[in-house]
């Protein structure tokens, strides 16, 4: 049976003050599977293409940020599935951020997470 899950695209924006972008990730939460991950994929050659002077293992270490929160590390234990995957989507300024949250339904959202990642960011 399918249920409905949110899922927001990961962005890493190099230069705040240029708006300009690359997807390096999707996160995806489903309430009713208890489901909540984050798959990342930091193509290097395309960040330099973009932004050559950013600083490539400090990005990947955030990213693995993203990671561990959703599996509850640190802080983020104290809190539910709901109220993490609405904490990493909230509007920030900084260099990773996340775009509009988009719904959808899914059987497998492991299998659903890894299709957004085709499909969006590879």
């Amino acid at each position: 049976m399918r249920q409905p899950f949110e899922y927001a695209v990961i962005r890493l924006v190099p230069r705040i003050e240029r708006g300009e972008q690359i997807n390096v990730g999707v996160l995806l939460y489903c309430q009713q599977r208890d489901f909540l991950a984050a798959r990342t994929h930091l193509d290097a050659d395309r960040v330099r293409a973009l932004a050559p002077d950013v600083d490539l293992p400090a990005v990947a270490a955030v990213l693995d940020s993203w990671d561990r929160t959703c599996a509850g590390d640190g802080p983020a234990s104290r809190m539910r599935l709901g109220e993490r995957f609405h904490w990493l989507v909230a509007p920030r300024s900084t260099m990773i951020q996340t775009g509009p949250v988009h719904t959808g339904l899914t059987a497998d959202p492991a299998a659903e997470l890894e299709r957004l990642m085709a499909a969006l960011v590879r």
